[in-house]
């Protein structure tokens, strides 16, 4: 049978909070509310359409698919200096020409009205340049993670959608996962009392020398910038709370190999409330891929924890499980929710910002033999 489309409008902002019977609309804020019905309903006429800048193993394997499961998006273009990627890409997807852009053509994206958001998957320090043309060509940007290699172009990305009026949003995607997400339950909620200790760990042997990951031009940084920031996340919505102090220490076990970038870093962090977290990264060795809790009254963690899938929960008392997701469709549709509400992202410019501020306080330690830095 034929959905009916109203049928499904009714339900789309019946998720959103805008269902009338539950008297969510009221006399003084009716006009705006309305406003953003019309503006969610007309949303829906077709999906969200994405551009993705950077066709690399992320995009292929990984955006590109979950694109596919989508509930609200839809990919719409495609950016790469390749030329023969982008017909590749073209045939794959059925993508016409004028959908297909190189770097230098990128700007001509403000003239596709089928595209709704770019989605930036360059290395590190090329996010900056292309979050700022893109709000300059009238586009969301959802740019992954790291935001950036400092904290002045990450201010520069903020600034520039926020002049434009467009939203940002980085690639946390575990914040959309249902076993972090059960995590940050039961330290929100103290299930088992206060958290007072976190362990967060990840990172992966890197093979080969020749890649943009090794070059600090380009990176900014090495496991820290890389995976590290997932264990900088985990600790930070975790604890609930900002971290005031870093204290960190590098090892490397091949110094020419890593002689521009990070191989494996260790650090702590200090709350407000006491509560400590001992966080680690590294290209040495697989396998490290952790986040664990513990509280007054118990403990619980992940185990895989911060990869695309497998996740493993557990409590003291025993095991948690969700269905498995994907945690770029999820990510993504959530964004889409984002732009039809005008509900800002929780994953915004801003909360990218905080994880380099630190990341830079974490590189500042280690410059100092493992002084601890006070963070703002």
């Amino acid at each position: 049978m034929k959905e009916d489309p109203s049928a499904s409008r009714r339900g789309f902002l019946r998720n959103f909070g805008f269902g009338f019977g539950g008297g969510v609309l009221r006399v003084g804020g009716m006009l705006g509310k309305l406003e953003k019905i019309a503006e969610a309903a007309q949303n829906l006429d077709r999906k969200v359409g994405f551009a993705l800048v950077g066709l690399g193993s992320l995009a292929t394997n990984q955006i590109a698919p979950a694109l596919l499961k989508s509930k609200y998006c839809s990919l719409a273009a495609v950016v790469s200096s390749d030329p023969q990627k982008l017909q590749r890409w073209s045939t794959q997807y059925k993508l016409p020409e004028n959908c297909l852009y190189s770097y230098e053509t990128f700007d001509q994206i403000a003239y596709n009205s089928a595209v709704d958001v770019v989605y930036i998957l360059l290395p590190n320090s090329m996010h900056s340049e292309f979050t700022v043309r893109a709000a300059h060509a009238g586009k969301h940007v959802l740019c992954e993670k790291p935001m950036e290699v400092s904290v002045e172009k990450c201010e520069r990305m903020i600034e520039a959608c926020q002049s434009a009026g467009k939203q940002l949003a980085i690639g946390y995607r575990c914040q959309f996962e249902p076993h972090h997400l059960e995590m940050i339950r039961l330290a929100r909620q103290q299930v088992y009392g206060p958290v007072r200790l976190i362990e967060a760990s990840f990172g992966f042997r890197l093979e080969g020398a020749e890649q943009w990951r090794l070059k600090r031009e380009l990176a900014g940084g090495g496991a820290l910038m890389d995976v590290g920031i997932y264990a900088l996340q985990g600790a930070r919505y975790l604890a609930g709370e900002e971290p005031i102090e870093v204290t960190a220490h590098e090892t490397k076990s091949d110094p020419e190999k890593f002689s521009e970038v990070d191989e494996s870093i260790f650090w702590t962090l200090k709350f407000p409330s006491g509560l400590i977290a001992n966080c680690a990264t590294t290209y040495l060795v697989p396998g490290m891929n952790r986040l664990w809790a513990g509280a007054d009254q118990g403990s619980f963690e992940l185990t895989s924890a911060f990869g695309y899938d497998g996740q493993k929960g557990q409590t003291h008392k025993g095991p948690f499980s969700f269905p498995a997701t994907d945690h770029f469709a999820v990510q993504m549709d959530d964004f889409a929710q984002c732009l039809a509400t005008g509900k800002k992202s929780k994953v915004s410019g801003e909360e990218g910002l905080r994880d380099v501020k630190i990341i830079t306080a974490i590189y500042e330690s280690i410059k100092l033999g493992g002084q601890p830095v006070q963070l703002c």
